[in-house]
């Protein structure tokens, strides 16, 4: 049998006369008694066919009457001109005049329409019935997009002279980061595999091993708290190269970051990419992957506010910490005190803000429950600092400098969103680069690699670090952000062992614990270690950014939940206890 001669979205005028076989699923149906319109759809498109009782037979007419949205069918027909052309679909001209058709599968009762609904489903019915959602001329396309970025990232891989190599996904688990999710060892009792955080050690020994270029799509896995652009397994693209510098490395990602954006938007970045240290990034935007489509930018007023009589903000600056402030362009009249309310609220609960303090500009005054307890000339130091105008309203933070920016950061995102300051059919490059070596961790109380253990200081900090320093040490590291999320990051790596001791020292493992974690790499790099460096993407996120969709869920074509579950498989689910008794496992798990 043959079910096809031509996909639903191929045919033109050009094929009036012929007589083709059409399958696919019923989207609509339109009947008109002896006449019956029918849209059918498959991967590719959707084509009109028609069932008239003077053409077709009558008992296949009065099947098509019967036909349920989403029936699999096969027809055979004429392609004939459209009376009435649909300029908006690409087979518009044409339709099908069916002589035979066949039901091949019929379809029970949806639990939602396939065919014009888009924005009003909900998200869980979607996930629970994920083959049918797939069926969305949105779903579908995104899933071609993916399949055509990872071909593009294919060809410039395979031209520019990297090998394809893949990597274990049974490992060892190496705490550094987030949670690993472990896998229980039934041949070797009480021990456990980890799956991949990242590939970045592998990469790392294929470059001891001689590999020189490398890179993998690789699939990853973090037990870490979920959010609309996270996953606990995602795709990521993993490349790794000897013998270069930071430069180097940044000039191969550009060229193939614009390579593949074209081949997926179709437009053009044709142009050099910004580079911002990091330090610039977190004092401007209060972030280290910055939305740089729209200002609004940060201003530091600690030194005008350091012997201010306001003891909200002079025991913050005694106390070691920042006040730091941004203007919201023309949004006196537009923010009340509720809405003002709902900002400082927002940052209280997710960044640990003790406060939002403002001044309103009005026309002709000034307005503020802090206006009181500030001299004159210091809000109009505030207002010079800020660069605010009539009609403005000045957020003001007083905090720990990591609270600070962090709400701040926030603010300035949602404020962005809000007054509509983001151009949303525009895309902005930026390279996030030298970011520090530490990060001090308070609620641990030791220091943890801002990027990972085995990022490479630069060479203007290495003798601070080498003299005992910790703080304010940096890396040759690159993140590439693009719209405000980070697609991707990377470093060159340290090949010195004697360095790479020195680093997992200062995060506090000792001799021991170094060798137990990471024994096996450490011993790699006694036997001629080039230098190298590398990069990762984030698959899902960057596809995501560059669709313009909100969740990375919708580019994924079967994810989990914000809770970690697979709806459509009912995954994680419980095990019988013979196989936990197999991997020697007893659960202590007590349902609250």
């Amino acid at each position: 049998m043959i079910y096809r001669t031509h996909n639903l979205g191929e045919l033109r005028i050009e094929n009036v006369g012929e007589i083709v076989t059409l399958s696919g699923w019923v989207d609509t149906k339109r009947d008109l008694g002896g006449l019956t319109f029918v849209d059918l759809r498959d991967r590719e498109g959707k084509t009109q066919i028609v069932f008239d009782i003077d053409y077709t037979n009558k008992e296949v007419v009065e099947l098509a009457q019967k036909l349920k949205n989403e029936t699999v069918i096969r027809v055979v027909g004429e392609v004939k001109e459209r009376a009435s052309k649909n300029p908006n679909l690409p087979t518009g001209s044409i339709e099908i005049f069916v002589k035979e058709m066949e039901i091949l599968n019929p379809c029970d009762v949806l639990p939602f329409q396939i065919s014009g609904i888009e924005d009003n489903l909900s998200e869980n019915i979607r996930l629970t019935y994920r083959y049918l959602d797939i069926r969305r001329p949105k779903m579908i396309n995104n899933l071609k997009m993916r399949h055509r970025m990872i071909m593009s990232i294919g060809n410039y891989m395979d031209k520019a002279g990297f090998l394809d190599v893949d990597t274990p996904v049974l490992t060892k688990s190496t705490p550094e980061g987030a949670r690993d999710f472990l896998v229980p060892s039934r041949i070797n009792g009480g021990t456990f595999y980890a799956l991949p955080q990242s590939p970045q050690l592998f990469k790392q020994l294929l470059m001891i091993g001689g590999v020189e270029k490398y890179f993998q799509i690789a699939k990853c896995f973090r037990d870490e708290d979920l959010r609309a652009d996270r996953q606990p397994e995602f795709t990521q693209l993993d490349i790794e190269m000897s013998f270069v510098e930071k430069e180097d490395v940044m000039n191969e990602i550009e060229g193939l970051a614009k390579y593949v954006f074209k081949n997926v938007t179709g437009e053009e970045a044709n142009y050099t990419f910004e580079r911002m240290p990091h330090r610039e990034a977190m004092d401007r935007f209060g972030s280290d992957k910055p939305d740089i489509r729209f200002g609004v930018e940060l201003k530091d007023l600690s030194e005008i506010l350091k012997n201010t009589e306001f003891k909200a903000f002079s025991s913050t600056i005694e106390n070691g910490g920042i006040i730091k402030a941004l203007a919201a362009p023309n949004c006196a009249e537009k923010f009340s005190r509720k809405v003002i309310a709902e900002y400082e609220e927002y940052l209280k609960v997710y960044f640990g803000a003790k406060g939002l303090a403002y001044i309103k500009l009005g026309k002709d005054e000034i307005s503020s429950p802090i206006a009181k307890f500030l001299k004159e000339d210091e809000i109009k130091a505030i207002i010079e600092k800020t660069e605010a105008k009539a009609g403005d309203v000045i957020f003001i933070v007083a905090d720990k400098k990591k609270v600070v920016n962090a709400a701040l950061g926030a603010l300035r995102l949602k404020i962005g969103k809000d007054l509509n300051l983001i151009n949303k059919d525009e895309f902005k490059f930026l390279w996030v680069v030298d970011f520090p070596m530490f990060e001090y961790d308070e609620e641990e109380q030791r220091y943890k690699a801002e990027h990972h253990p085995f990022t490479s200081i630069k060479k203007e900090d290495l003798d601070k670090f080498l003299a005992g320093q910790t703080e304010d040490i940096r890396t040759n590291t690159y993140d590439l952000v693009l719209n405000g999320s980070e697609i991707g990051g990377g470093s060159i790596r340290i090949y010195n062992p004697e360095i790479q001791a020195m680093v997992f020292e200062r995060l506090g493992f000792s001799i021991e614990e170094a060798k137990e974690r990471f024994g096996f790499f450490l011993e790699a790099f006694r036997y001629g270690a080039p230098p190298h460096g590398g990069l990762a993407f984030g698959i899902d996120r960057w596809l995501m950014v560059m669709l313009k969709e909100e969740s990375i869920r919708d580019v994924i074509p079967f994810p989990k939940t914000n809770k970690g579950q697979c709806l459509m498989t009912e995954a994680p689910n419980t095990v019988d206890k013979k196989q936990l008794e197999e991997l020697f496992i007893k659960s202590t798990f007590e349902e609250k």
